[in-house]
């Protein structure tokens, strides 16, 4: 009896502890953003449109510092880590070798003469359409991270789905992507970003009807999967894997204007899901490397020289190099083709590469075919 009640005062603390991870992983996959629509409407009632557009946008602004763009700088530095033999030794399998030097040697290779040519060129259109590039596949990386960490999360509960499951929850993501960026039509606008003026490129109408019928067509279908599974194999403990995933699709992709002041919020809430998962393998990695036969230096201090490198990178890649880029060669007040890329042409063309090669470096990262990704699944 003393025994029984000894092992239930253990077992109390253990439950708790687990339940506060379990509240922490769903808060940060994404399964904060729906409440982040009443706490909106809240601070738009109390102090007004316009000062809570301002709190809010001011805050994210600042907040890009310790989350967005290290979130883009980490990348660099998981990537880039043992470049050689991952590129041409035998850390990887034939497919994952290939991958990498696409992603990292031939991709930044095709953008950065890309960029270089709009910029020497003074040519708004063609950096106009790498911006409408990075805008065209932001959606497709959403998704993709999305689809990813609930396989992850849903593998760590004990769920597995099987290749023709894992398929239909793709066509998903793919449909919500492709309804994202045709919504709303567009029929060929001037806009600015970032200073650089350009026309988008227009579609019809006709499209965004299309994939709409796509996205609710596949929405239903992996409805009807969830159900299958669930009368098929009992309880799926898929709260978390779901919402990160139904987060990445419809709040910050589809319907990611839907709030004016979550809006600013969104790229934020994937920076987070994002560094979590870079947390949960390294971490994992760190903590193993601890023990024999490596005896490396402590999980803590590896995690930390990560984060400094991390946000010093993300500083150099936002805010050092492009103010001096564009502080050195801008002329103060453009004239001609000069105007079109407005005063801060190479922070618009170091932020669309960076954007860019980001997309291509997570699609190797992030791949059974890597065996660090191993480290993902530790309890």
């Amino acid at each position: 009896m003393v025994a029984g009640s000894v092992q239930l005062a253990t077992d109390a603390p253990r439950a708790a502890s687990r339940a506060r991870a379990d509240l922490k992983e769903f808060l940060l996959a994404g399964g904060i953003t729906p409440f982040l629509y009443p706490v909106a409407w809240l601070l738009r009632t109390a102090l007004g449109f316009d000062t809570a557009e301002l709190a809010v946008g001011f805050t994210m602004f600042y907040a890009a510092h310790v989350l967005n763009d290290p979130h883009f700088a980490v990348t660099y530095l998981l990537f880039y880590k043992d470049a050689r033999s991952r590129a041409f030794g035998h850390a990887f399998g034939s497919w994952q070798r290939a991958r990498y030097v696409l992603a990292g040697i031939v991709v930044p290779i095709v953008f950065g003469v890309w960029a270089a040519f709009a910029l020497m060129t003074r040519s708004a259109y063609a950096l106009g359409l790498m911006i409408q590039l990075m805008f065209l596949l932001v959606g497709w990386h959403y998704v993709k991270q999305g689809f990813g960490v609930m396989i992850v999360l849903a593998a760590r509960r004990g769920v597995r789905f099987a290749p023709r499951e894992r398929a239909i929850v793709l066509a998903h993501c793919f449909a919500g992507w492709a309804y994202a960026w045709a919504s709303p039509h567009d029929p060929g606008r001037e806009v600015e970003e970032k200073g650089v003026v350009y026309t988008t490129i227009a579609h019809p109408a006709a499209l965004e009807r299309v994939t709409l019928v796509l996205c609710v067509a596949t929405a239903v279908l992996l409805g009807a999967m969830l159900v299958r599974k669930r009368l098929r194999e009992g309880r799926l403990p898929l709260v978390t894997p779901l919402a990160a995933l139904l987060s990445s699709i419809w709040p910050w992709s589809i319907y990611s204007s839907i709030d004016p002041l979550v809006v600013y919020v969104t790229p934020a809430l994937h920076s987070v899901q994002y560094l979590y998962f870079v947390w949960l393998l390294k971490g994992n990695e760190a903590r193993a490397r601890e023990q024999a036969p490596w005896f490396e230096t402590s999980a803590r201090t590896r995690l930390g020289m990560l984060a400094v490198s991390a946000l010093a990178l993300g500083w150099i890649l936002f805010h050092g190099a492009p103010t001096a880029l564009d502080d050195m060669l801008v002329p103060r007040r453009p004239h001609g083709p000069a105007a079109m890329l407005g005063p801060t042409p190479y922070f618009a063309a170091i932020y669309a590469f960076v954007n860019l090669h980001h997309y291509f470096m997570d699609f190797v990262i992030w791949r059974k075919d890597n065996p660090r990704t191993q480290y993902l699944f530790a309890r």
